[in-house]
């Protein structure tokens, strides 16, 4: 995540803690898939579609930064380092992710590349998944079912909130960027549904099946958090089919852009069949 111009901080704490928490800038999976959208659709890269790309991932990383505090997923370490609030201190944490989610809005509006309608369309895209019904209510669905054991379809509303919508909104953004038609962005929209609930899953497998090191977080974090999963529904053998599964029928769902589509593939393949 490297950000073309400075963010300024009126406080010096809150400055390092922020340039801590982008340090490690992951994999950048959104801005990929939203990179990437936009080029299969404008056929060239789209300087709007980067930083679109760029705004998804403060949301990402603010996301990351609650999930990790006390009272929600209670975790000592994110992207191989420790959390924020570890590094630092709660408050600062929270102060850090509740400047990133504005950061990103504040992002949309200063790309000139966009039109006024395509930076409304985007701040409503994403304010969405991030919202009540998106990334805030799956977190809470989440936490509310723990202790409890819930079946695959109770599992998918679940996490189509909590890590599908980001993902789903990290593609339609590139649609939004390129100018797509409704029914390509239609046809982006479910292949986004499929590859974010097969990333959920495989995120399942790796939590017992990769070392803390590999995740660059806790691993075995859902069992001893006595969270419903994939794994525990269905085993790691069925839940590795199921993702493949829902990977196909992403891939499927892109069949109408043919060639130019192979990026997006590619990138979908990796997202499931990854190690960490």
């Amino acid at each position: 995540m490297n950000p073309s111009v400075p963010i300024v901080c009126s406080d010096p704490r809150l400055e390092a803690a922020l340039a801590y928490a982008l340090s490690k800038p992951g994999k950048q999976l959104r801005s990929q898939l939203c990179s990437a959208t936009a080029q299969m659709m404008a056929d060239k890269p789209l300087d709007s579609a980067t930083r679109a790309g760029q705004a998804i991932e403060f949301l990402h990383t603010y996301s990351l930064i609650h999930d990790d505090l006390p009272s929600m997923d209670d975790d000592d370490l994110r992207r191989g380092q420790p959390t924020l609030h570890k590094q630092f201190d709660e408050a600062t944490a929270i102060l850090v992710g509740d400047g990133l989610q504005a950061l990103a809005f504040e992002w949309i509006t200063d790309t000139p590349q966009l039109s006024a309608r395509q930076q409304v369309r985007l701040i409503k895209l994403l304010s969405h998944a991030v919202g009540f019904d998106g990334m805030v209510g799956g977190q809470a669905m989440d936490i509310a079912a723990e202790g409890r054991s819930l079946d695959v379809s109770s599992l998918q509303e679940v996490h189509l909130r909590k890590t599908g919508a980001l993902i789903e909104a990290a593609v339609l953004a590139g649609a939004i960027c390129a100018e797509a038609t409704p029914s390509q962005e239609e046809a982006l929209a479910l292949f986004a549904k499929r590859i974010g609930l097969a990333f959920q899953v495989m995120d399942d497998v790796l939590d017992v099946t990769a070392t803390s090191e590999a995740l660059g977080k806790t691993a075995g974090k859902d069992i001893s958090a006595a969270k419903s999963t994939y794994v525990a529904c269905l085993g790691v053998d069925a839940a590795r089919n199921f993702a493949d599964t829902l990977l196909a029928e992403a891939i499927d769902a892109l069949s109408e852009f043919g060639e130019s589509a192979d990026t997006l593939t590619r990138l979908g393949r990796l997202m499931v069949h990854r190690a960490s």
